[in-house]
């Protein structure tokens, strides 16, 4: 997993560095950054209409540096989540430890409520009468 991270995020900075190229290679409209490579040079080698192949060239290169992001984004995520992190294993041991430290017991214990022969028979609460409320006299 991490050599296909570092293998896309390689491409991803190769393709982006050719997408700045290519975009200084255009020719703007005011002939702005385009003319610091020659006014011809990119006619020369792309041949007369250099402008649509590096409108193209641009598109695609657009395209896959958005691939790029989402795959290593998605990428990401799924590092994060799968596989055992340190965390986690630190977090399982902590978990485990109390359960090891105090085992249950071989015999198990009656408990008051479980045997009432055991214990001396009380009254509950809701089996008890309630004291009457007495009406208090206003003056």
């Amino acid at each position: 997993m991490n050599l296909l991270i570092n293998l896309l995020s390689v491409l991803f900075v190769l393709v982006a560095l050719l997408m700045v190229l290519v975009i200084l290679m255009q020719r703007p409209k005011s002939e702005g950054l385009g003319a610091a490579f020659g006014g011809a040079v990119t006619e020369n080698i792309f041949g007369a209409q250099t402008t649509n192949v590096l409108v193209k060239f641009t598109t695609w290169l657009a395209g896959i540096f958005f691939a790029l992001t989402f795959g290593l984004s998605v990428l990401y995520a799924h590092r994060g989540t799968g596989g055992e992190s340190a965390f986690r294993r630190e977090l399982m041991k902590q978990q485990a430890a109390p359960a090891t430290t105090s085992p249950a017991p071989a015999t198990p214990q009656a408990s008051p409520v479980s045997s009432p022969a055991s214990s001396p028979i009380q009254a509950s609460p809701a089996s008890s009468p309630a004291p009457a409320a007495q009406p208090t006299a206003t003056p």
